[in-house]
């Protein structure tokens, strides 16, 4: 198979540091473009993981000994995101003589002249032109997965009462805390709108989510028609944003902001303590344009185009590809 057949699938290698987050936004471009990479995750050795990716004079020597190997022949196509990943994919890009098609999801820190194509999100406020700017994270959530998982899920309602409210729930990271005092905000929240609406409620902790904090939530909630994920068996996380009605979610993760506002539903955000002006320029876009409001207890409706970035960045990677092979 040749690149001037129309037909072609390019050789795809995925690289991340293995972060959940990371991981799904290069697979959700990669399913997008209809290809199956090769995941490869990345362990780095010291000195290199802390240095800018300007001072890796060897990257492809940096690799710890239980990092996924780099070693030719290089791919067509090259998705990477994370910190740790950039350095190499210069490399990588170098190595092939130009001939690797390497992108680069979110701002990595270095001019985005070294890579083909740069993906980040509008609030990182980094141009030029060759940058995709998108409205917030790249992922795996499309209408057909959305159908799929939904119907996978349904039977698990049970009797569950409707409407369906999905409470989708982060945690700390290096600009917010979940604290006891938005704990106690949200579940009261909760009780306000099941009383006003009947609504039943899925609930999804992440990995993020402290044990603690969940379990105060919980007890909030007990008597409250809900389902809890408590981490056992298969994940109904894209099955519930499938069959709910409206999306609450912690304003912590650009990553869940993005995938709540992918469904096309009603999305409330729930305010952590902190945050900085990224965050901040990322809520605000999303709420001026009339993707979510703020989480009151309150059940509002309304419609919006759902958020389809990673539809659109593959378009952008196929008509590049295309271009290359004209």
């Amino acid at each position: 198979m040749t690149r001037e057949n129309a037909d072609f699938r390019p050789e795809t290698w995925v690289l991340t540091d293995g972060k959940q987050g990371m991981v799904n936004q290069c697979l959700g471009l990669a399913e997008a473009l209809g290809v199956t990479p090769s995941l490869r995750q990345l362990s780095i050795r010291q000195p290199w993981r802390s240095l800018p990716p300007q001072l890796w004079f060897a990257p492809l020597k940096s690799l710890a000994a239980d990092s996924a190997p780099l070693t030719p022949p290089w791919p067509d196509l090259l998705i990477a995101t994370g910190r740790q990943t950039v350095a190499p994919a210069m490399a990588i890009r170098r190595r092939s003589g130009g001939a690797t098609f390497c992108v680069q999801i979110q701002n990595p820190g270095v001019s985005p002249s070294h890579f083909d194509m740069v993906v980040a999100p509008r609030h990182d406020r980094l141009s030029g032109p060759n940058v995709i700017q998108t409205h917030g994270a790249l992922g795996r959530v499309s209408p057909a997965r959305l159908a799929e998982e939904a119907a996978r899920f349904r039977t698990g309602l049970g009797d569950l009462p409707g409407p369906h409210v999905m409470v989708s729930l982060g945690g700390d990271n290096g600009v917010f805390r979940m604290t006891e005092a938005v704990i106690d905000q949200l579940g009261a929240h909760l009780r306000q709108l099941v009383a006003e609406t009947g609504a039943g409620l899925l609930v999804t902790p992440s990995r993020r989510t402290d044990a603690a904090l969940g379990q105060r939530l919980r007890t909030m909630l007990h008597g409250l028609p809900h389902l809890w994920h408590d981490g056992q068996g298969d994940n109904p996380y894209l099955g519930w944003l499938g069959l709910a009605d409206a999306v609450v979610v912690t304003g912590d993760s650009v990553n869940m902001v993005s995938e709540a506002c992918a469904t096309g539903k009603p999305v409330f955000v729930v305010d952590l303590e902190g945050g900085n002006a990224k965050f901040a320029r990322f809520h605000d876009a999303l709420s001026r344009d009339g993707l979510t409001r703020p989480f009151r207890g309150r059940l509002e409706n309304w419609t919006y185009p759902p958020l389809d970035d990673t539809a659109m960045v593959a378009k952008a990677v196929r008509d590049r590809l295309a271009e290359r092979s004209a």
